[in-house]
């Protein structure tokens, strides 16, 4: 099972469109959603990025920052379906996702027991509390 997070907290998941890998999609899959590496050229998406409800964008380590960079172009590109981060994304990273272009994040189980709700609530004012709006604010 999976928790997603949202700026509201924790949530379970209501997607039911289903997921295909880029590979799956371009050969006629049916699902409403795609599942794309970290390392995926999102220009190569460019013409399934319309018909597309959601991309999950998979973080195979917290220290593996592509997928934020992933995201960004995505959105720059104009995908306006959901944008799901999911893997391996600590609570300290929310407020980046978010801004980056990030509509939610799916962690484990497990993860959400490491990392309990209110670590995450304590980053989704993600919108106030960036470097740029403390700046302006001194």
């Amino acid at each position: 099972m999976s928790v997603i997070v949202t700026d509201t907290g924790f949530a379970r998941d209501d997607w039911t469109g289903g997921f295909a890998a880029p590979d799956e999609a371009a050969a006629g899959s049916n699902a409403a959603g795609l599942d794309l590496p970290g390392d995926a050229d999102p220009a190569a998406l460019a013409d399934r990025l319309g018909g597309l409800g959601m991309v999950r964008v998979s973080f195979p380590s917290f220290a593996d920052g592509r997928g934020f960079t992933l995201a960004r172009r995505l959105r720059r590109m104009g995908f306006t379906g959901r944008l799901r981060a999911a893997g391996h994304v600590l609570a300290d990273q929310y407020a980046m996702a978010r801004r980056v272009g990030f509509d939610e994040v799916e962690i484990s189980d497990d993860q959400a027991r490491r990392q309990p709700e209110a670590d995450w609530l304590a980053r989704a004012d993600w919108r106030t509390h960036d470097y740029q709006t403390r700046l302006r604010a001194g």
